[in-house]
């Protein structure tokens, strides 16, 4: 019980900081880029040797009937962080997705520039993930691919309350649901696969979005001076692996 318990809570520590594993330095470029975040520490060796790595170019797929996903979503952006990697949103209790007959709590989301998975060989200019952990300690990730267009009145709201300081926690006052970030037709894509930061830890349901969103190009600029640049892992091979597509 006691040896469950601590992988649970190890797991609960990871997805917290998913998006910046916290303490160990780590970067998207230089020495310390994606190519050599296997050689940095031993808990990262699965960002080398690992064969379920995400992302990954969706090009492989098959067409399943698959259910539906189950989300329900509340307001509860509570803070949100730069966390010199990304701007962190960590959300309140209450908002879960349901799959494969689990509920999956959502615990956090935050961006990429540009995205992280590419469909068919195309890149997108952002990318938004949403990070669940079920009671066993097991991650399910909604990834929504967005594409230069309109002003997304949601980012807006998160952008003005973004911080220049790295560390820095500054709390949401606005009521914002990380509902109206996902598109309204629920089609998705769907993998095995793993976190897209060290330690990059693989058993990961991952499921991309089919219908992308908008947001400005001011917005995306915005995200991207912050960041000092680009901020996403080259894809990964599939090896093996299948993409199914919600038909």
């Amino acid at each position: 019980m006691m040896r469950k318990t601590t992988f649970v809570a190890g797991l609960s520590f990871l997805i917290m900081g998913y998006g910046a594993y916290s303490g160990e330095h780590w970067s998207y470029h230089g020495k310390t880029g994606p190519e050599h975040w296997g050689d940095l520490k031993p808990e990262f060796i699965m960002c080398k040797i690992g064969k379920n790595q995400s992302p990954v170019d969706i090009n492989r797929i098959v067409e399943a009937e698959l259910k539906e996903l189950k989300i329900s979503y509340r307001p509860g952006a509570s803070y949100l962080v730069n966390n010199g990697h990304t701007i962190k949103v960590s959300y309140g209790k209450g908002s879960y997705l349901e799959v494969d007959g689990t509920k999956f709590e959502l615990k956090q989301f935050h961006f990429h520039a540009p995205s992280e998975h590419k469909i068919k060989g195309k890149l997108y200019p952002f990318e938004a993930h949403f990070v669940h952990m079920d009671k066993n300690g097991n991650i399910a990730v909604i990834g929504v691919l967005f594409k230069e267009g309109r002003k997304n009145p949601v980012i807006e709201k998160l952008w003005k309350n973004i911080s220049s300081k790295v560390g820095e926690k500054v709390k949401i006052t606005d009521k914002i649901n990380a509902y109206d970030l996902l598109p309204k037709k629920k089609r998705y894509y769907r993998y095995s696969g793993s976190l897209t930061t060290p330690p990059c830890s693989e058993g990961v349901r991952w499921f991309v979005m089919v219908e992308e969103m908008e947001l400005s190009k001011e917005q995306i600029e915005k995200f991207r001076k912050l960041m000092g640049g680009d901020t996403n892992r080259p894809v990964q091979p599939l090896n093996a692996r299948m993409v199914m597509k919600q038909d």
